[in-house]
């Protein structure tokens, strides 16, 4: 049996290096071609190389990576990875792909790799429908954040969150109750998976509930300072910054 090679589209550099290292746990003779974070790299990549299986990530850092598809022909069997529960994903199932929630499970990678060698002479894929349904879809928002810390796991919900903010090089979610736990996604990432009307990201540090602002104080240059609960270790960065100061005061008086 020849090398398969996979190419890993996935914009959190933890995740894909997460899905490379159990991808060769499972079978050391995968070959993985590239590791990219966005639609504008993997169209470029797309235009002039070709692999024999896409791991492909929905919401990339430039968009919804189905975009990719109006842009270059792939022809390529694909695996979805995706935070969706599986009523969200439900339409995928009607196009004959396959997809893995996250976070990825190792026995499910297993499965997954046995149904592409079973199958992979007859993946369709039609990514016109798959466009339409997620652009008509009512939003899906996360409900929860599954927390592991070693072999602990634990579930946060949404409302039990007080902010997101990074913290030492990594995200961290900080809850009413004052624990704090870390979080294998950029802030980046976050944003899009929260319903912005309970969530706005203040700064470059900062994701914050709206039920967390005890006070607001006016600072320099039309920029609000917020005081939060449970009180942050710098308050000096709880200060809403410039570009986000008028999106901010349209969110409160949303």
């Amino acid at each position: 049996m020849s090398r398969m090679n996979i190419l890993i589209i996935e914009d959190e550099n933890f995740a894909a290096s997460k899905l490379e290292l159990m991808l060769n746990e499972i079978d050391p003779s995968l070959k993985i071609l590239a590791k990219l974070g966005s639609i504008k790299m993997s169209v470029k990549w797309l235009s002039q190389n070709k692999a024999d299986l896409i791991f492909l990530d929905i919401h990339l850092s430039d968009g919804i990576s189905f975009c990719i598809f109006e842009k270059v022909l792939v022809k390529t069997p694909i695996v979805f990875t995706t935070a969706f529960d599986k009523y969200a994903i439900k339409a995928f199932q009607f196009n004959s792909i396959s997809y893995l929630l996250k976070p990825i499970r190792k026995n499910d990678l297993v499965e997954c790799l046995q149904k592409y060698h079973t199958f992979k002479s007859t993946f369709s894929i039609d990514f016109e429908m798959l466009l339409s349904n997620i652009q008509t879809r009512e939003p899906y928002y996360r409900k929860r954040f599954l927390i592991q810390s070693g072999e602990k796991i634990k579930v946060i919900d949404v409302s039990e969150i007080a902010y997101f903010h990074v913290l030492d090089q990594g995200v961290y979610i900080k809850t009413f109750n004052e624990n704090l736990y870390p979080i294998d996604l950029t802030l980046d990432k976050v944003v899009k998976l929260l319903n912005p009307d309970s969530f706005f990201r203040i700064n470059r540090k900062y994701i914050v509930n709206i039920n967390s602002i005890s006070n607001m104080v006016a600072y320099s240059r039309a920029r609000v300072k917020l005081e939060l609960n449970p009180k942050p270790g710098s308050e000096h960065e709880t200060i809403v910054s410039i570009d986000r100061s008028s999106d901010f005061k349209k969110w409160l008086n949303n």
